[in-house]
């Protein structure tokens, strides 16, 4: 076994035992709130979010105390099966394997992709990287949280159907009209755009999720995550901007996803494209008048990929919802 793997399965060890040893505390505190009075409202980055109930995987009841880790973990859990599958679809042109779908709630499927025809090596090499990345995120998340991680849900991430998901956001975004198609599997081109819709989604999520962490070994963990998704999304921004120098439409395209996914949320400014307000110059890193980057509360990030503004609306690249008890849009 090598020194890297043992590593990872040292802190997946702690990550459990620390789960083993919160359990009670975890219950203690969910009952302090509800004794006083059904708290619903939790503080993230500043912004109040309610932390709705019900659905797939959850309580059929609305949820009355701050989210515990465990279930901002499966959340994130929720969101890396989507990122992973999309991935190796484009990558390999088939999905997640079995053994890495089971769990708590009801087992989905996938809506499938396909192997991108790569014709650019560098764009190829990202992919695969990035592919693997959000596969050892699934592993990881799925190790940590043992017997409650959360199952895979149905996911769809197909590239030729006009429907699809992909084809909707792309719709929403101005880049196909009604009725055509939007397929991230046709061309090196595509692929980053599809990738473009998810790595940012990903960035503010684990940002707004860790002011709402606990234990410090799950904040350290989704940190290292936080980390690696920025790297993806700072080299899908770069790529796409220099490939944008040449082609001007796919810089124009990216701004459109972002004005999109901006829309969807309900918070509003929290999204950049990749260009400048100076003409030539790039925004390869989306930051706050600060300097920090966005964080999103979870169901804001749920607003995006259910591809809907309207509250308590599930669909999209989840067509069902997301497993767990965070699983409703805002």
């Amino acid at each position: 076994m090598s020194e890297q793997s043992e590593k990872s399965q040292r802190n997946s060890a702690e990550l459990i035992d620390t789960f083993d040893r919160r359990v009670e505390r975890r219950k203690q505190r969910r009952q302090f709130f509800r004794n006083a009075g059904g708290l619903s409202l939790g503080l993230v980055g500043g912004t109040l979010i309610s932390a709705c109930g019900g659905g797939s995987g959850g309580s059929s009841m609305a949820q009355t105390a701050a989210p515990t880790d465990e279930e901002i973990l499966n959340f994130a859990l929720n969101l890396e099966y989507l990122e992973a599958q999309f991935y190796t679809y484009a990558t390999t042109g088939s999905g997640l394997p079995a053994s890495m779908l089971s769990g708590v709630g009801t087992q989905g499927t996938v809506m499938a992709g396909a192997q991108v025809p790569f014709q650019d090596p560098a764009v190829q090499a990202y992919a695969n990287e990035i592919a693997n990345d959000e596969r050892e995120h699934v592993a990881f998340l799925r190790s940590a949280l043992g017997s409650a991680a959360v199952a895979m849900p149905s996911i769809d991430v197909s590239g030729t159907n006009p429907n699809g998901a992909f084809s909707v956001a792309a719709r929403a975004a101005g880049l196909v009209a009604a009725g055509v198609a939007f397929d991230p599997y046709a061309s090196d081109n595509n692929f980053l755009l599809g990738a473009f819709i998810f790595e940012d989604v990903g960035v503010t999520a684990y940002k707004g999720a860790a002011p709402l962490l606990a234990s410090k070994t799950f904040l350290t963990a989704a940190a290292g995550i936080l980390a690696a998704e920025a790297y993806h999304a700072g080299i899908v921004r770069t790529t796409l901007y220099a490939k944008g120098l040449d082609t001007a439409s796919l810089i124009t395209a990216a701004n459109a996803i972002s004005a999109a996914r901006d829309s969807l949320d309900q918070v509003g400014n929290d999204d950049q494209g990749i260009s400048g307000a100076t003409a030539g110059t790039s925004n390869i890193v989306p930051l706050d008048s600060n300097g920090l980057a966005f964080g999103r509360s979870y169901s804001d990030v749920l607003n995006i990929v259910y591809l809907t503004s309207t509250a308590a609306v599930k669909g999209g690249f989840f067509p069902n919802g997301v497993n767990g008890v965070l699983n409703m849009s805002a």
